[in-house]
């Protein structure tokens, strides 16, 4: 039998850490630039690269960052740093701004990860993986990582209508907001990594 209890709590968690809703500005300011076709192969290349970095850690986290001597705090403050310059970029303005990210993979950086495949995500996934001792468990844990990593494609997919409804000025007033809200939680990742390490846990 599945564990409902499990897969509603692994979803639950993941919708609010990946925020699924809250990631629709941000993919918009950096797709803008992009054709339609362009986007939506970005949508689900974020997603793609998302769920495979959430299952190797899934696996193989807690010796992946043994092996290295990383500990959990740092890799929330580099993640939390590397978002923080993409904020930087988003918040400050160029005038080349919507076409920045033309002629790079943001479905990799910053998208894929550390946006969505994120060090919160990753430890609370990691977390989650300790509570498989059947597979009823087993099942909804990773069914919970799938339905969340659907709800991240139907996000971006579905915001494209918004990016032409919105033109040019609407997509950098969306701009601005993205990096507002990047710098938050890339403040929030760095906040959390140093109260971490001063509690001795890094």
């Amino acid at each position: 039998m599945l564990d409902t209890v499990l897969l509603v709590e692994v979803f639950v968690t993941l919708f609010v850490i990946m925020d699924p809703v809250g990631t629709v500005p941000i993919f918009l300011s950096l797709t803008s630039g992009r054709s339609p076709s362009s986007a939506r192969r970005a949508a689900w290349q974020a997603v793609a690269v998302s769920f495979f970095v959430i299952t190797v850690f899934a696996f193989f986290g807690q010796q992946i960052l043994s092996y290295l001597h990383i500990s959990l705090p740092a890799l929330q403050g580099a993640g939390g740093l590397l978002l923080l310059l993409v904020a930087l970029e988003l918040l400050t303005g160029k005038e080349q701004e919507p076409t920045a990210t033309v002629n790079t993979n943001v479905a990799l950086v910053p998208l894929g990860t550390p946006l969505l495949a994120g060090p919160g995500a990753i430890v609370a996934t990691m977390l989650f993986v300790q509570q498989v001792d059947s597979a009823a468990t087993f099942v909804a844990v990773a069914l919970g990582v799938v339905l969340v990593h659907a709800a991240l494609w139907v996000a971006m997919r579905y915001s494209l209508p918004i990016l032409r409804l919105i033109r040019e000025s609407g997509v950098l007033l969306v701009t601005r907001i993205a990096g507002l809200l990047l710098s938050a939680i890339a403040v929030q990742l760095i906040a959390d990594s140093v109260r971490a390490f001063m509690a001795g846990e890094g």
